[in-house]
């Protein structure tokens, strides 16, 4: 946890950048029974019946301090998509000696996904662009990803999209919309914060940190 807060705490360096990455799943939904024409001013509404029209997976990565961020929608969320999705991610880094990736800890994400997808040259070179930071387990909420996660479901993803090529345009439009708006997340959480609210967690490791 204070490695990843530690990040979030760094200027931002175009030779270093810090970048939040993660995978959602998207379910494509349908429906079964046509709504009623409406007049202007009312309010649309959705039948209690749907249908179920598979699924795919939104791969999404943002930088916070500047406000860049990148998605692709796959039909699955494999080491080849995850490895064909890092050689999109470099190529918006074009200055980086390193990214510092933030991401948790699924099996799929670390370097051999390079290996299974990209010739040995090209998967070699493609991880020394990339410095793997994971989020302990169950601490999704350290991913800056998931707020801008939470800001797509809203304003996209909450609704019924029947057909993965609805999806894919709808959201793609709504990340460059947001991406050319450079909308940057400002967090919060330091590791001095995380030090006093989980006190009794660092005390428990090692007791010298009563006087923290």
């Amino acid at each position: 946890m204070e490695n990843i807060l530690g990040l979030y705490a760094l200027p931002y360096d175009e030779e270093y950048p810090v970048v939040s990455f993660d995978e959602r799943p998207c379910f494509l939904i349908g429906d079964v029974v046509k709504g009623f024409e409406l007049k202007p001013g009312q309010v649309k509404r959705e039948h209690y019946e749907y249908a179920k029209n598979g699924s795919c997976c939104l791969l999404a990565a943002i930088e916070p301090l500047t406000g860049k961020r990148i998605g692709k929608v796959y039909d699955r969320r494999r080491k080849i998509e995850y490895a064909e999705f890092m050689e999109i991610l470099a190529t918006h880094f074009p200055k980086a000696k390193k990214i510092r990736l933030i991401q948790d800890n699924l099996n799929t994400h670390n370097a051999s996904s390079f290996y299974e997808r990209f010739d040995a040259n090209r998967a070699y070179q493609l991880s020394q662009k990339f410095e793997f930071h994971y989020t302990p387990k169950s601490g999704s909420w350290l991913n800056v990803i998931e707020t801008e996660f939470s800001a797509l479901a809203r304003l996209c993803l909450k609704r019924r999209i029947p057909t993965k090529e609805i999806l894919e345009r709808e959201v793609l439009k709504l990340v460059k919309e947001r991406n050319d708006r450079k909308i940057k997340i400002n967090w919060q959480f330091s590791i001095s914060d995380a030090r006093q609210k989980m006190k009794r967690h660092y005390i428990k490791v090692n007791s010298d940190n009563k006087i923290l």
